[in-house]
């Protein structure tokens, strides 16, 4: 059992090493599972009754092992981390079980999971015996103190990827991180209520030159927001390798930088000890002509550098361009008005997170309308052909949001609206074409304000309908007030895009359509019955792949809800909540039928 040594160092062979800095993801059902995996799914289930238990009895609260010597230290790395996985998914991850696991051998821990187990006692077994470690994952650990959080990360000096989220880091983690923790990659903060954004300075200020990812979003009360957009800015400065920032104050830290306006943040950078923004500038103005010039660019510009004296200070407030490029591809919490400059610094942008509310919005007022749709068509083509991710929050009618999609959206795999107007079906027809290549489709959207007109089933064949054949991923959610008890059946127009999506998208894996404002059995029985299909649509059957649907409070009839059980093979789970049709009855005879399946099927209702 137990044993007071280390493990000696096994060689492994690069070909049976992976990447395990990837989720833990549960395999394609349609694929045999692998002996190894087969393996571990049965070691999994039965480690409790074994050594989980002879452990927690006779070794865990009495003793302290540096290392463990026993059937699990001669696994290498990638399975003790795939095991780790297997037992945290099917929620078998114990307090013992993570001692027996933590080995030296161990190149990443994620923990998210199973945060509760996460306490300082733990952490201190992370410090003594998984100093190795590559990934640290302790997102929700509320259990951790600051200071115990600062004795571990002190001992990891290996880190690559950071990730403590929803934990009660602060000011004198972020210094312990960047002191000790020279080759981090990716840092994420995000929600950390303890940490002000002001404490983020170190990383720039000791120079984390291979930090590449940065997410600080909804961190600390900043009671002074232009320090908040300092900092950012600072941040974005001081750090040259950033690809990927979720920063609060990331747009107006852009459009400061843009503008050149550093004066107004000499009284920040004094009061907190740090170079002043003018002088980081001038730093990336220098690292940046000679990272970014080939040898050629280089002499070109050594012989022609006496024909003008104003290029030898790039840093002139009369430019109109701005010399200093960023080398950040994702970007979020980005303000409409601040688009022009991120474009400007950030002209390799690949995903980019808008919030398009501004302070003059006044509902339906045209000016306002007219002026976000304007904005928003400018900034967004910087980046037209290259965007990939696009992520909105639009306050106006989806109509609005045409013209916008269709200069960029050739390019776009993923797109996510939040906070859009319904006004009819042609604008949704209008983003679809406007979009072809997506895999996922995210809106949350308010239904019509007014009764749209219904589409006839014998007109389908002549509707032309745009689809999206390579959607994995369709979410459709509409806003449902809380005093009703189901949405009013005002869009039933809305049929024909969604058995155009529907139809259209053999690969489609996950489906939401959540307190939708028309039936869903004539939307279903298109689907699977009518022998036409949309425009570009592959010759596949629908509905084959879905593994995930949620229907919650939409008028959906036990019929539809067994035709889904008895088509899509993969089903794994099926959320009918708040689904007036169904009865207690009808959910009993399908859970009679999910139990005859060759694959385990969850269904949900309430």
């Amino acid at each position: 059992m137990p044993l007071f040594r280390q493990l000696e160092a096994r060689p492994e062979r690069e070909k049976q090493k992976r990447n395990r800095r990837r989720e833990c993801s549960e395999e394609d059902e349609d694929e045999p599972s692998s002996l190894t995996r087969l393996c571990l799914l049965s070691l999994a289930e039965n480690m409790k009754d074994v050594w989980v238990q002879d452990y927690a009895h006779n070794y865990m609260d009495q003793y302290f092992f540096r290392y463990i010597m026993g059937p699990f230290s001669s696994l290498p790395g990638d399975l003790l981390e795939e095991l780790l996985c297997v037992l945290s998914r099917r929620t078998l991850l114990s307090r013992a079980a993570l001692h027996l696991l933590l080995l030296p051998q161990l190149h990443s821990l994620s923990l998210p999971h199973s945060c509760n187990l996460v306490t300082a006692n733990l952490c201190s077994l992370i410090s003594a015996r998984c100093q190795s470690l590559r990934s640290l994952n302790l997102s929700g650990a509320l259990n951790v103190s600051a200071p115990a959080l600062c004795s571990l990360l002190g001992s990891l000096s290996c880190l690559h990827y950071l990730y403590l989220a929803g934990t009660l880091c602060n000011r004198s983690v972020i210094a312990t991180v960047a002191q000790q923790c020279p080759a981090l990659k990716h840092l994420d903060v995000s929600r950390c209520v303890h940490l002000h954004p002001v404490a983020l300075l170190p990383l720039a200020h000791s120079g984390l030159k291979c930090l590449t990812s940065l997410l600080a979003l909804d961190i600390g009360l900043e009671e002074n927001e232009d320090d908040g957009t300092a900092t950012a800015a600072f941040l974005l400065l001081g750090l040259p390798s950033l690809q990927q920032v979720a920063l609060d104050n990331a747009g107006q830290a852009c459009t400061m930088i843009c503008k050149q306006e550093f004066r107004l943040t000499e009284g920040f950078t004094s009061k907190e000890r740090v170079a002043s923004l003018q002088e980081l500038w001038t730093r990336r103005i220098r690292g940046g002509e000679e990272d970014s010039f080939s040898l050629e660019e280089k002499l070109d510009k050594m012989l022609h550098l006496g024909k003008s004296r104003g290029d030898g200070v790039r840093a002139d407030k009369g430019s109109q361009e701005t010399s200093v490029k960023l080398g950040i591809r994702e970007i979020q919490s980005v303000s409409l008005d601040s688009l022009y400059a991120v474009g400007q610094l950030c002209p390799d942008l690949h995903s980019v997170s808008l919030n398009c509310h501004g302070e003059d919005d006044s509902g339906d007022d045209e000016g306002s309308g007219f002026r976000r749709t304007t904005l928003l068509t400018k900034g967004l083509a910087a980046w037209s052909g290259q965007v990939r991710c696009l992520s909105l929050q639009f306050p106006g009618p989806l109509s609005e949001l045409v013209t916008p999609l269709q200069v960029t959206g050739s390019s776009l795999i993923s797109l996510t609206l939040e906070g859009v107007q319904a006004d009819g079906h042609l604008p949704f027809l209008d983003l679809i074409s406007a979009c072809p290549k997506l895999t996922s489709l995210t809106v949350h959207i308010d239904p019509p304000r007014s009764n749209q007109e219904e589409e006839d089933d014998e007109d389908l064949e002549d509707w032309n309908l745009p689809c999206l054949p390579d959607l994995r991923s369709l979410t459709l959610n509409f806003f449902l007030d809380e005093r009703q008890l189901k949405p009013v059946l005002c869009w039933r127009s809305l049929r024909g895009p969604l058995w155009a999506l529907l139809r259209g998208a053999p690969q489609l894996q996950k489906l939401s359509l959540m307190a939708t404002p028309c039936r869903l059995d004539p939307v279903f029985r298109l689907v699977l019955d009518h022998h036409s299909k949309p425009l570009q649509a592959l010759d596949q059957p629908p509905l084959r792949c879905l593994r995930h649907v949620n229907l919650k409070r939409s008028d959906v009839t036990m019929e539809t809800t067994a035709r889904l059980v008895n088509t899509c093979h993969r089903l794994s789970t099926l959320d009918l909540s708040g689904c007036w049709s169904m009865t207690l009855s009808n959910i009993t005879k399908l859970q009679g039928k999910a139990s005859r399946r060759r694959r385990k099927l969850q269904i949900i209702w309430t």
